[in-house]
């Protein structure tokens, strides 16, 4: 059976696997990789029977998935901690912070991703894709896709979500207002909100 060190060793920034590993030795959970969710990278949860899990999705890029798994660590601290308050409170945030202080660090994140990365952990939001820097400096280092951020493609630009076709139009604060092709419905969308670009497609 191959042991914490050797599993990790795939997902994370290679100076960053010792620290993970002590991480989870004092906060003992259970830790799935799992097939990618689009409506988040990981989550955690608190078991009937004590138990405590904590789920990330296989295809993050090594950058994210630290920050990923550090960011549901927290949740557990937290929860141990303080039990019913807030998921992405004062409590959660101060021991994200806290837990995440180690990896900023310029052996394990690259110098183009520190500086925004500590901007983000000065008062970090319950997604990463909240930061639009942030995201678009970590999706740098993602395998080749065809998927983008909303924010990062022209106006009147077609796309897929969820099966259907739109089309890019105005922003609304942090939204975007696009059309649905075969409707014609309205549907506002967030700037981070990643989605397939529509190739050679007539109206």
């Amino acid at each position: 059976m191959k042991s914490d060190h050797e599993i990790l060793r795939k997902y994370l920034p290679e100076n960053s696997v010792i620290l993970v590993v002590a991480l989870l030795e004092n906060n003992p959970f259970h830790l799935k990789i799992v097939k990618n969710r689009k409506t988040k990278h990981g989550d955690f949860r608190k078991y009937s029977n004590g138990d405590y899990q904590i789920t990330i999705n296989n295809d993050l890029n090594i950058y994210r998935f630290l920050l990923t798994l550090v960011h549901e660590i927290a949740h557990l601290v937290t929860y141990k901690k303080h039990k019913h308050i807030k998921p992405h409170g004062i409590e959660w945030k101060r021991n994200f912070q806290h837990l995440m202080l180690p990896f900023v660090n310029p052996e394990i994140y690259p110098k183009e991703i520190l500086p925004l990365l500590a901007k983000y952990l000065i008062n970090p939001k319950a997604s990463t894709d909240a930061d639009v820097n942030l995201s678009l400096a970590l999706k740098q280092y993602d395998e080749f896709t065809n998927r983008s951020f909303i924010f990062e493609i022209p106006m009147d630009t077609k796309f897929t979500h969820n099966n259907k076709i739109f089309i890019k139009g105005n922003k609304r604060r942090t939204r975007y207002e696009c059309v649905e092709i075969l409707t014609d419905k309205k549907y506002l969308f967030h700037q981070n909100a990643e989605v397939d670009l529509v190739q050679n497609l007539s109206k």
